[in-house]
């Protein structure tokens, strides 16, 4: 386990079975499940607020396909890097399927120059676009990529799916299951409920209590002490 990554970070799911939450989009019977499960995916915007797992589902994505798969945020990336990964994709040396994803993260972040530079090899299929974005597509991206997108709206994680995370967090060895932490279940319920919906704010919070409390003292507090 690499300490210097956030719990958040590492208990990113690798698998849809790992996934929590967005059973309206990702459920067994859904299209989306059946696409990635199959590796027959087309070009979507995932659109919700923080925390929701807009990039946890990309990285499932890039763990099922066959693809090779490329991730970029837009606030440090432009239409160089687009280039490059369409000059990869088009090489057969490089990438024999002559196919790639690519994942941008704050996707409306990038202006309509660079959004432009996207349209064609969205267009012909050479890459196939994810986009995350906590703002409405429909405003802040070009509408050329819409009409070539399935635009998927990903809801605030329930309490009782931020619960389970936090559970899963407290048991996997990735997670925070070699400190063998002792909590009540009202105090992760607790958590659950005051991260409004975002769970990487409650996986910062656990992971906060538990490198803050004293190692003889194993048992986390109620929050409410």
């Amino acid at each position: 386990m690499n300490s210097n990554e956030p719990l958040a970070y590492r208990m990113r799911p690798k698998t849809l079975e790992e996934y929590v939450g967005q059973e309206h989009v990702i459920g067994k019977d859904k299209i989306l499940y059946r696409t990635i499960k199959a590796d027959r995916l087309s070009s979507i915007i995932l659109f919700g607020p923080p925390g929701c797992g807009k990039t946890s589902l990309a990285r499932v994505i890039s763990e099922t396909t066959k693809y090779k798969f490329y991730k970029m945020n837009a606030v440090t990336s432009g239409v160089a890097d687009i280039k490059k990964v369409v000059e990869e994709t088009k090489n057969f040396m490089l990438n024999p399927t002559g196919k790639s994803i690519l994942f941008i993260d704050e996707i409306h972040r990038f202006n309509k120059l660079q959004q432009d530079a996207l349209l064609p090899f969205v267009e012909n299929g050479t890459v196939i676009l994810i986009g995350a974005t906590t703002e409405n597509p429909y405003f802040e991206v070009n509408k050329a990529l819409i009409s070539r997108s399935m635009v998927i709206k990903l809801e605030p994680l329930t309490e009782q799916h931020i619960h389970q995370v936090l559970k899963n967090a407290l048991e996997r060895k990735d997670g925070l299951g070699e400190y063998n932490i002792k909590i009540e279940d009202e105090t992760l319920q607790k958590i659950a409920a005051i991260s409004n919906g975002d769970v990487r704010t409650a996986l910062n919070g656990l992971e906060v209590a538990t490198l803050t409390t004293p190692i003889r003292r194993r048992w986390l507090y109620s929050f409410n002490r």
